[in-house]
């Protein structure tokens, strides 16, 4: 007992020691910020976004917020508008969009013969030697049409460039197509009534695209949305080049 005695004070100060220490490393952390319908969201000249406006423009992934005093949440946050190089940096961090179930990496592909909406003939098998970029949709699909502005940006980017294709399978008719562009411009080689075509390859998800090599063998291909899938194609398209 007498030994205990003797050792109880440094017992405690070693216990004090380490509670002040945990204490101290609970402090010291960062508290998590979650961003809410009533976080005050601002541009840089003060303008004041609602919740549904900021956070589809931060769901683009063109935009960002940072906190405008991080040791103060109620300063609100600035929304900025990510440059070229700082999105490709955001969206090389994502994962890579999942593969469809309609391809397989470094298969060539069935080819098919049909006509743009312009009346031009296109064929599958005379475009190899080019970079083919295929997009099947239709109207109907909210995901597919909201990709189609940053396919557009893609495809713009390679205008000057005949060794890279851009053709858009649509399962729609011509004429609907027609009203549709309008309004709504899409930069491939449009076919209409194309769904026999995305029969060949079994496509039932929407929008599917898919990247040709040279070869006409498939070197990408995802179903569905995703932010990042126009930073792949893109990337993609620059390594078969």
């Amino acid at each position: 007992m007498a030994v205990f005695m003797k050792m109880f004070p440094l017992l405690f100060t070693v216990i004090l020691a380490l509670n002040l220490a945990a204490n101290a490393q609970t402090n010291s952390g960062k508290p998590k910020r979650h961003l809410t319908e009533s976080t005050i969201v601002k541009d840089s000249s003060g303008m004041v976004y609602p919740y549904v406006v900021w956070k589809k423009l931060v769901s683009s992934g063109d935009y960002r917020v940072k906190a405008i005093d991080p040791g103060n949440d109620s300063t609100g946050y600035l929304i900025i508008k990510l440059d070229s190089a700082q999105k490709d940096k955001r969206m090389s961090r994502l994962p890579k969009p999942k593969e469809s179930i309609f391809f397989t990496d470094g298969e060539k592909i069935a080819s098919f013969t049909a006509r743009d909406i312009n009346g031009n003939k296109i064929k599958l098998k005379d475009l190899e030697g080019k970079v083919v970029v295929l997009n099947f949709w239709f109207i109907g699909c909210p995901p597919c049409r909201k990709e189609i502005p940053e396919l557009n940006e893609i495809a713009l980017n390679y205008a000057g460039d005949a060794n890279v294709v851009f053709i858009a399978v649509a399962l729609d008719g011509k004429d609907d197509i027609e009203q549709f562009i309008k309004t709504n411009p899409f930069g491939y080689h449009i076919i209409d009534d194309g769904r026999s075509y995305a029969n060949i390859y079994g496509i039932h998800l929407y929008p599917t695209n898919v990247i040709l090599d040279k070869e006409g063998k498939v070197r990408f291909h995802a179903s569905g949305y995703t932010v990042n899938t126009p930073y792949w194609i893109k990337k993609t398209i620059d390594e078969l080049k």
